[in-house]
């Protein structure tokens, strides 16, 4: 049977997301947390369901905050970050789908404990009634942005740290990510994020396809950010490819970056790490004056989405965004 992961862009039965759960993570930010995580539930919501996991006897919490249309369903989990613990979802040529099981060790042990964590991608799938495709590979659904058409796009500072899968070599990570992910062409950028210590650099802080042959990538304008050289690398990387359709890519240049203090720390809000759901993308902002000019370029890359913006600094806080708190269910082409 030959599957392939859809982009983000095409149709969706629902998305999923999970409730905050680690006190210590989030320290004084926990209250924070939870508010911001409900209202990335209700603006997706306004485009398709959404699904909220907790843990055992938070349900009711999570509903009171989430509101009626959000639906909520009590599992044992570690952390809140299901684009990277939950399951990455395939669909057969038939259009029928299945969830890959890949390991999860929480970027790199940096978490303790995360076995619930590693098991949640297994119970989902089962919760949904889909067949489960396992795979032995550490992979977080945060370090791939696939277009659907045979390229996956990733970083080298991520899928190639040696505290994910150390006893694999870069060919042989690239035949697992072909095998599962029914992708052709692998394309390497060398960096994500400087200051993404949490995901070791995912690549959904840096770069994110938008249509086939087209990606936005983050390219600060300031010489002062810590990523302005690091990220015209990737830019001269991707410049220089070609599809696995053989077409050159199309890049759209997000230019804004947003520092706020919170927290009592000096965090950036990623602009670039949005969700695309049916008929939207729900963008980070910061409540910041570099918000309106992001949401702009994000609003012309989409042109038949309705883009929102929901202010996910404590997200930010906690080492992520929109993308790294949520993971689409696609469509089956049966339904």
């Amino acid at each position: 049977m030959t599957y392939r992961m859809p982009a983000e862009w095409t149709p969706h039965d629902a998305c999923l997301m999970a409730w905050p759960t680690r006190p210590d993570l989030w320290g004084d930010m926990f209250d924070h947390a939870k508010r911001e995580h409900a209202a990335v539930a209700r603006a997706i919501a306004e485009f398709e369901p959404v699904t909220m996991v907790t843990v055992p006897g938070a349900g009711q919490e999570a509903r009171e905050l989430c509101g009626a249309d959000i639906r909520i369903i009590e599992l044992p989990i570690d952390d809140s970050w299901f684009r990277d613990s939950g399951p990455i979802f395939v669909l057969d040529e038939a259009g029928s789908r299945s969830g890959v099981d890949f390991r999860f060790n929480a970027w790199g042990g940096k978490h303790h404990p995360w076995d619930a964590d590693d098991r949640i991608a297994a119970a989902l799938i089962d919760v949904l009634g889909d067949p489960r495709i396992d795979s032995r590979m550490i992979l977080e659904g945060g370090a791939v942005t696939v277009d659907g058409e045979g390229t996956l796009i990733t970083t080298e500072q991520c899928l190639l740290h040696p505290n994910r899968n150390p006893g694999m070599t870069r060919a042989e990570i690239e035949a697992e990510l072909k095998a599962r992910l029914g992708v052709t062409k692998i394309i390497w950028l060398p960096y994500g994020g400087l200051l993404d210590t949490e995901t070791d650099g995912h690549v959904d802080g840096v770069c994110a396809f938008t249509a086939p042959g087209k990606v936005i990538v983050h390219l600060p304008a300031d010489p002062a950010h810590p990523d302005y050289v690091r990220l015209r690398a990737n830019h001269a990387v991707l410049a220089a490819s070609t599809d696995a359709q053989g077409r050159p890519f199309e890049i759209v240049d997000v230019p804004q970056a947003a520092f706020v203090e919170w927290g009592g720390q000096r965090i950036e809000v990623c602009y670039l790490n949005f969700y695309i759901a049916n008929g939207g993308v729900v963008v980070p902002v910061a409540d910041h004056p570099q918000d309106a000019d992001a949401l702009a370029v994000i609003q012309a890359a989409f042109p038949d989405r309705k883009v929102v913006g929901v202010p996910t600094r404590t997200v930010a806080f906690g080492g992520g965004g929109v993308h790294c708190i949520t993971q689409q269910v696609p469509a089956t082409h049966t339904r």
